[in-house]
């Protein structure tokens, strides 16, 4: 949820007084990776286009988990992603995704592509396809909608899996996931919930400009209402947060959960809660120079141009997520005061070798997009077309207006979960999960 409030300027200006950036002179972070899967992974630290940070915030154990996959066995693939837990056993949700997400989008990368070889080899005798603009040259045969479909298809393999994960009661507690793979010039972004992608890219005057590449997914979204209402949730913000968007169950006030799409969280699963990610495209250019994947923590209290300048003002790469995460939580105890400060996890992705420097104009952008709502239920499509040059999906439509859905929420500090459901037996848990997945 981004932070759009009438005081920036006095905020901004008195992040920077407090800040100083020798600080980070002589930062040694602990790095923490290890092997897997023919991928280097890393969980703390940084490498030579990576830097991660996380702080845990006062709300209590930090629920926050993120991952980079620099994998070895392909050229120039990586995969980042970061994780945000909610509900009582949330950070436990968000490390187990972070574990296993990364192994099967990789695995159903790799069965796609061997598929889009052995379609690429009985059609190459043929010109002027309609397949030509979909190719990657260094990247053969993967087209859009089968980038779509692996994280289509690994996304919900990863809720099914949870959901008959014994050790941990996922019943009412769940984790966002904002994932991205960069593999030469392409950038696929997969988001559930509302963590962020932004990208940095450098405008015709040299200045910075943000581009936003994933849409938060809050509860009041037109089509996400839609859907949650349509399976008998209901959405409706409380009196004491007359701006923060919930979904509720059908005749009880509980859980109360910020966002419409999450892993985990079986309890609203019947009533319009899905896993199914968003899936975005976008070809790099070489203006593009980096991407920012933060949870919430962040994007409540910074906007997405002073992220990308806060960034791109970090005098080392390795730093800058942390240069960042120090800022959010800074802005925290600023413009809150008297809130509790949330957890903040950073991945910053960059994109090329030369080294970033500091502006300060911002504009907008877009990205292709692939934007598809599902359940194992219902398929639902949006109503409403337009198009537009710089954002479409594979059929080259956008079904909503940006300036609805792109929209952030203000205010202070709230739970993405408020109230806790009653105590149950997980046998109960997991035989909701278990009607949930066999489409009942």
């Amino acid at each position: 949820m981004g932070g759009c409030c009438s005081h920036d300027v006095a905020v901004r200006g008195k992040m920077e007084m407090e800040v100083d950036d020798g600080e980070y002179e002589h930062d040694h972070s602990t790095h923490v990776t290890y092997e897997c899967d023919e991928a280097r992974v890393i969980l703390k630290g940084s490498s030579m286009f990576v830097s991660m940070s996380s702080q845990q915030g006062k709300k209590g154990v930090n629920q926050d988990a993120m991952t980079v996959w620099e994998f070895t066995g392909e050229e120039d693939m990586i995969f980042c992603g970061v994780f945000d837990g909610h509900g009582p056993l949330g950070h436990k949700v968000s490390q187990y995704i972070r574990d296993n997400l990364p192994l099967k989008l990789s695995a159903a990368i790799r069965i796609a592509q061997q598929k889009a070889c052995r379609f690429y080899d009985a059609n190459e005798s043929e010109s002027g396809s309609c397949y030509d603009d979909i190719y990657d040259e260094n990247n053969i045969g993967m087209s859009l909608a089968a980038w779509e479909g692996c994280f289509l298809k690994s996304f919900d393999e990863m809720d099914e899996q949870l959901a008959q994960e014994i050790n941990i009661d996922t019943y009412c507690s769940g984790s966002t996931a904002v994932t991205v793979v960069k593999q030469g010039d392409q950038l696929i972004i997969g988001n559930v919930g509302d963590s962020r992608a932004v990208l940095c890219t450098r405008g015709d005057r040299d200045q910075l400009i943000p581009v936003q590449l994933t849409v938060d997914l809050k509860p009041d979204i037109p089509i996400e209402a839609s859907r949650i209402i349509s399976c008998d949730g209901r959405v409706f913000a409380a009196e004491e947060e007359p701006d923060v968007y919930r979904i509720w169950m059908p005749d009880d006030d509980c859980p109360g959960l910020a966002m419409s799409r999450a892993f985990g969280d079986f309890c609203l699963k019947d009533y319009g809660l899905i896993s199914v990610p968003d899936v975005f495209y976008r070809k790099l250019t070489k203006q593009d120079e980096f991407v920012v994947l933060a949870t919430d923590g962040v994007w409540d209290v910074l906007s997405n141009n002073e992220v990308i300048n806060i960034v791109g003002s970090a005098p080392r790469r390795s730093i800058a997520a942390k240069m960042l995460v120090k800022r959010a939580v800074r802005a925290w105890r600023y413009k809150y005061p008297g809130s509790k400060v949330d957890d903040c996890a950073v991945i910053c992705l960059f994109l090329d070798d030369q080294p970033v420097l500091s502006q300060s104009k911002s504009n907008k952008g877009g990205s292709h997009r692939i934007h598809r709502n599902q359940s194992n239920k219902h398929l639902y499509r949006r109503s409403k077309s337009t198009r537009n040059e710089d954002t479409e999906t594979v059929d080259g439509k956008v079904d909503l207006e940006l300036n609805e859905e792109w929209k952030a929420l203000g205010g202070l500090v709230r739970s993405n979960s408020i109230s806790k459901l009653p105590r149950l037996a997980k046998n109960m848990s997991k035989r909701q999960a278990s009607k949930y997945y066999k489409g009942s």
